[in-house]
């Protein structure tokens, strides 16, 4: 179905945070304030690599209001953190390795006070010579930046099938191309930070934004000293992540400065010193070389993926496994030779971001699948079709996917849409100066879901009938601008008949929620469905069963709904559509339920894992969400500018059960693929951030996203399919940057293969472009 901003066949449902959000009235976690609080600041390194000679504190100590005064000798337990590779120090004590690392933390009474601190702390540094490329940190005799890292490799990669020398020797045609991405923020609106906040029992409370709170607990006990019970985590809501607070970021200082302290501690980064030690997307080096046979048909693809983790490791090696198997994109392919190799430099550290190494990827494969299209004088949609896998086929690791239509269905429903025809079919317009170009390109894509084989992906929930007679759901993921509460709610009201005011709905609070897994890697909305349909039966059962002793009606004549239970001949015919016939009365109600038995007795759990390939693939996925992009731009071939005009997606992700959250999302992840595509790049120079705040650093403003966004979502799914609706938090930005630069190639001839569009590719002389704008016409 078509999803549109003004009319849908599908139930909309007004966000129970947008109300706050819009007005500014919700308060985040780094809003938070308790009146005895203190704040925490961190001091980070000077250089991006250098030897520590001594680190002096006095000065800071002695600080009238000055609390605390932090370093590496006052941490209990693991001086080291990250989520997949602990080699991140807390404090650092002989080596920096990039500018943001930590060297001490201070907590004073007053954001001024600690500044002050801050600037008392005198280091001394032996500087040393950054490496600041994956090359100069791969050359021979670079200096080692870990030990665990020989030759400053976090992590290799290979995919290895038929045979590439022999597949290529038999190709018609071959191209060669070598693709660069871009250092990413993820620009979130809330910058990092939190309240610390331990308690007279000697337990730490944490409120802080993260896409775990169960691994923060882990990682925050294990530098503590302590037990996980000994900290709960409250991680919702956020306001923003997009990946970016998946790690630890300033949670160790502040439980560090809050255990030392006694008091209440508050953090909360400034935009620049986010910029400085937040996490950025993997920029990539993807050489790509594929042939094709005479019929078209790609016969062999070899693959060198060059990834810049920076200094330390987070999410590197999952990101580059993620890569890897994604830059085979949706095709079939005999002989195929792929290897990549993750990293570590005296830069910016990289690791979890929207799309997860799916970006790079799928901007390198599409790329290359244009080119050949052109090099057959082929209509590159139709090259894409007799290239693509059978839904039955292996995925692209060799392993067992779940099979849907999915990939075939997003291909029709572009090769259909009116946006394409504007490609295949260019409407002249006298209107436009010379020098003004417009063209369509598209693209199409298959992305994973979950963490793949290998890496533990827990899942469950809770459902409950609380003592105030709402119906609980507890989860452990978080909320962070997805919709996800939004979600919920349809999904419970959906189930048993209720309204959202028989609901009471936890999320992101260790000590209130069972493990349910991570919020990343689109799996919070499919986990969240499963767990619900494990726990509607016997849940419903107890219900009625109770509502029945009550009552002396049978069960089978009884029905939840909205505050209650009821009996089926009582409500309407469209009994999903939550309507009591006229003068009918709730027979039991869920209050009076719920003082029926014992409170443990309204308790239903489940734990499960996420669904992954029944092959042991390692890194391989199960289940995939497909995707099909088309876009207009418009190119200024005398400033270089080029502007997006009209997009279209079409997502085959399984039933849409919340419309709005499915646009925003879609909407979401286009605009931060139009900013990857166009505009964004963290820039270093000698490992240090050139771009030091927003100012210089050009996120998507509303003037560069007023175009028009069309999606049509694909619902359908085989039958008896038991993991329904799919998580869409990153199909919609993985395919937009090759559709826009393919559109750029049909209004200039230009082919990009660097990221973001460099203008000074696109300009050309006043004279050509009106020599060119006569021959058109």
């Amino acid at each position: 179905m078509l999803l549109n901003r003004d009319s849908s066949g599908k139930r909309w449902h007004l966000r129970p945070d947008g109300v706050g959000k819009v007005t500014g009235q919700l308060q985040y976690l780094t809003d938070m304030t308790l009146p005895d609080m203190i704040h925490g600041r961190v001091l980070r390194s000077s250089h991006p690599y250098a030897r520590i000679l001594s680190i002096d504190i006095t000065g800071a100590e002695a600080i009238e209001g000055v609390f605390a005064v932090l370093t590496s000798k006052d941490v209990p337990g693991l001086n080291l953190f990250g989520i997949a590779t602990p080699d991140q120090p807390v404090f650092c004590e002989h080596v920096v390795r990039y500018v943001g690392d930590a060297i001490a933390a201070v907590a004073a009474d007053s954001p001024e006070r600690a500044a002050l601190a801050l600037d008392a702390i005198r280091v001394e540094y032996e500087e040393w010579t950054p490496l600041d490329s994956p090359e100069a940190a791969l050359a021979p005799g670079a200096p080692e930046l870990h030990e665990h890292g020989p030759g400053n490799v976090l992590h290799r990669t290979e995919i290895k099938r038929g045979n590439v020398d022999e597949g290529f020797a038999a190709c018609e045609h071959i191209v060669s191309e070598t693709y660069y991405t871009p250092r990413q923020m993820h620009a979130y609106m809330e910058t990092e930070g939190g309240l610390f906040v331990p308690d007279e029992r000697g337990r730490l409370h944490v409120y802080a934004a993260t896409q775990h709170g169960y691994k923060d607990r882990m990682q925050l006990a294990r530098i503590i000293g302590c037990s996980e019970e000994d900290i709960r985590v409250v991680s919702s809501p956020i306001g923003g992540s997009f990946g970016g607070k998946d790690e630890l970021n300033v949670q160790p200082y502040g439980a560090l400065l809050a255990l030392r302290s006694g008091r209440p501690v508050k953090m909360h980064n400034s935009r620049k010193e986010s910029v400085r030690a937040g996490l950025k997307r993997h920029p990539m080096k993807i050489e790509m070389q594929t042939g094709i046979s005479r019929e078209g048909m790609i016969q062999a693809h070899r693959v060198r993926i060059t990834a810049d983790t920076g200094a330390y490791a987070t999410l590197g090696a999952p990101v580059l496994n993620f890569c890897t198997e994604h830059c085979l994109g949706p095709y079939s392919i005999p002989h195929v030779d792929v290897e990549g190799v993750s990293v570590y430099t005296n830069n910016g550290v990289s690791g979890e971001f929207r799309g997860f190494g799916g970006n790079q990827a799928i901007f390198a494969m599409e790329g290359q699948m244009d080119r050949l299209a052109e090099i057959m004088d082929m209509d590159p949609w139709e090259f894409r079709r007799r290239n693509m896998r059978e839904k039955h086929a292996l995925g692209p690791l060799n392993q067992r996917i779940l099979v849907t239509d999915g990939l075939s269905q997003v291909w029709e429903a572009m090769e259909r849409s009116e946006l394409w025809q504007k490609h295949q079919h260019p409407p002249a317009d006298p209107t436009l100066p010379p020098w003004i170009k417009r063209g369509v390109g598209a693209a199409i894509a298959m992305h994973g879901a979950g963490l793949g084989y290998g890496i533990p992906d827990p899942a469950g929930g809770r459902l409950s009938l609380n003592a105030e007679g709402k119906i609980e759901v507890a989860f452990s993921y978080e909320e962070f601008g997805q919709g996800l509460i939004a979600t919920l709610e349809m999904i419970l009201c959906d189930l048993f008949q209720c309204s959202t005011s028989d609901l009471s709905i936890i999320i992101g609070d260790t000590d209130r929620v069972p493990h349910s897994g991570s919020s990343t890697a689109s799996r919070s909305t499919t986990m969240a469905w499963m767990a619900l349909q494990r726990l509607q039966a016997p849940f419903r059962s107890k219900i009625l069963s109770a509502a029945s002793a009550l009552s002396g009606i049978p069960a089978d004549e009884l029905i939840t709904g909205i505050e209650g239970v009821w009996r089926k001949d009582q409500l309407s015919p469209e009994v999903t559509a939550n309507e009591p016939t006229m003068n009918s009365k709730v027979l039991v109600s869920y209050v009076d339920l719920a003082k029926h038995g014992e409170a443990e007795d309204w308790i239903f759990d489940t734990q499960f894992e996420y669904p992954t390939t029944p092959d042991h693939v390692v890194g391989g996925h199960y289940l995939y969400t497909y995707a099909a992009v088309a876009a207009e731009v418009e190119v200024n071939t005398l400033t270089g500018e080029a502007k997006l005009l009209d997009t279209r997606h079409v997502v085959a992700a399984g039933p849409v059960i919340n419309p709005m959250g499915f646009i925003g999302q879609i909407e979401g992840g286009s605009v931060m693929a139009l900013g990857f595509t166009l505009t964004e790049d963290a820039l270093m120079q000698d490992s240090r951030y050139m771009t030091t705040n927003l100012d210089t650093y050009l996120i998507p403003t509303i003037r560069d996203i007023h175009t028009n966004l069309e999606v049509e979502a694909i619902e359908d799914l085989p039958e008896g399919d038991p993991f329904g609706p799919r998580g869409i938090g990153e199909i919609g930005s993985v395919a937009l940057a090759p559709a826009i630069t393919a559109a750029i190639h049909q209004a200039t001839g230009v082919w990009v293969n660097r990221l973001p569009v460099p203008r000074d590719q696109l300009i050309k002389p006043l004279g050509v472009s009106l020599q060119e704008g006569v021959r058109s016409s």
